[in-house]
């Protein structure tokens, strides 16, 4: 699918570093609006000097996260909310070898979905394999955590791409940007079983050259996660985070290239979630020097 030209222009205005960007920028909501809560947990120890995971403060950190973003006091009682003891769940993570899905991150996903319930032989957690796994073939609950990195494709790699190995021919998907990436959440394997969306910000890369490009001078220690239940204001949140950094980083707004567009459209072609910060409730826990949103 392509997108409209009125979807891309809405998008490419904020890429292009114009100030009422719609996914970037300030935007304006009507009070009778109700906003779409995303949570963004940081905490500096979740990270040690050396860049190694912190893995029990990074299980708490997702909870709080889960927490907050149901209203919960306790993270049990949230976690039961998203999940049921007769639920299949399907974690999509991400193996890419130079930022993966932190393995402490997905066996904390793992203990909290058992806890709340969920039999341990009805969850599996799996990347590249997810259409020939058993789990994933049954799946009537979908998990989805990756980092976040700029992408040769579609301009950042988000949750809304992850879901990408569900189909056999990803490229398929790789027209205009990634721009008809949002078509994927209607997929039958997906569609109504997406629960939690979670974008991994400890050391997010922001920017590379061509296609598995990496470089640790494009990385940093952000210490964050980026939480919530729809994939678009989850990864339009990052987003901003990562277009900040670049400002700061370059000392001129150089826009992501190739546009991340397929945010924007996948939430207003597609209804997985408002990108106007103005519609998001940004709620931070932890310290917040250097949040760049």
């Amino acid at each position: 699918m392509t997108p409209s030209n009125l979807d891309r222009r809405g998008f490419l205005s904020v890429s292009g570093g114009a100030a009422a960007a719609t996914l970037l920028g300030p935007g304006k909501a009507s009070p009778a609006e109700a906003k779409t809560r995303v949570v963004l947990v940081r905490r500096r120890e979740v990270l040690d000097a050396g860049g190694g995971v912190n893995g029990p403060v990074l299980h708490a950190m997702l909870n709080d996260a889960v927490a907050a973003l149901l209203g919960e006091k306790d993270a049990g009682a949230a976690w039961r909310r998203l999940v049921k003891p007769a639920d299949v769940v399907g974690v999509k993570s991400n193996v890419w070898g130079s930022l993966p899905t932190p393995p402490e991150l997905e066996q904390a996903i793992r203990e909290e979905l058992v806890k709340a319930g969920v039999r341990a032989e009805n969850v599996a957690i799996d990347d590249r394999g997810v259409r020939s796994n058993p789990v994933f073939q049954r799946m009537t609950a979908l998990v989805n955590v990756r980092p976040m990195r700029t992408h040769a494709w579609s301009g950042l790699g988000t949750c809304l791409k992850n879901v990408i190995m569900f189909v056999d021919s990803p490229p398929d998907y790789h027209g205009d940007a990634c721009a008809s990436l949002g078509a994927l959440w209607q997929l039958p394997q997906i569609a109504g079983k997406s629960r939690l969306n979670v974008l991994v910000m400890l050391t997010p890369q922001f920017h590379s050259v061509g296609p598995h490009s990496f470089a640790k001078d494009f990385v940093w220690p952000y210490y964050g996660l980026v939480v919530g239940v729809q994939p678009a204001p989850v990864d339009a949140t990052g987003a901003r985070i990562l277009q900040a950094k670049r400002r700061q980083h370059f000392g001129v707004d150089r826009p992501i290239s190739p546009s991340p567009h397929h945010i924007e459209i996948a939430g207003s072609r597609y209804g997985l979630g408002p990108t106007d910060p103005a519609q998001i409730d940004l709620v931070r826990l932890g310290f917040s020097e250097d949040a760049l949103v």
